[in-house]
Order: structure tokens, then sequence, then C-alpha cells
């Protein structure tokens, strides 16, 4: 990752933001020390989430679904 100061970033920014929506990470920095990375923006939606991914990966007793103890109750007032 190429890295730049600020003062040079200030300077040619146009051209990082192009090598960076060409899919190069760019490294800004603040004197020697690194501060952010000049990253593209993605495009792609996220996906969306699938109804039952998980099937047959998890499986839940059937006491999870019972009344929890009158001890147990009174913990979670």
């Amino acid at each position: 990752m190429p890295t730049f100061t600020i003062h040079t970033a200030k300077t040619n920014l146009s051209k990082l933001i192009a090598r960076a929506e060409a899919g190069e990470e760019i490294v800004l920095a603040r004197g020697k020390a690194p501060a952010v990375r000049l990253v593209p923006v993605s495009s792609k939606p996220e996906p969306k989430r699938k109804f039952g991914a998980l099937k047959g990966k998890i499986k839940i007793g059937p006491e999870f679904f019972e009344p929890l103890p009158e001890e147990e109750l009174k913990l979670w007032e």
C-alpha cells in the first residue's frame, strides 16, 4: 500500500482518488504515522439475509421453550 503525507494528498487528491477507484488502497499519514486509508466505496448492495440459512446447523432443544424456573425469573426482574 502506497503511503502519502496529508500535504501530498491535498496536492494530488484527484489522482489519489482515481487510483483508489481503480482498486488500490492508499494510506494517508500524519508525518510518518498512518492515519487513514483511502479505498473505493462499494457500489454493490449488501446481500439480503437468506431465511433458513442456518437450517440443520443449529439445534434448539425442547427445553428452550419451557418456562423459566421462578428463581431465574426473579433474577431478570
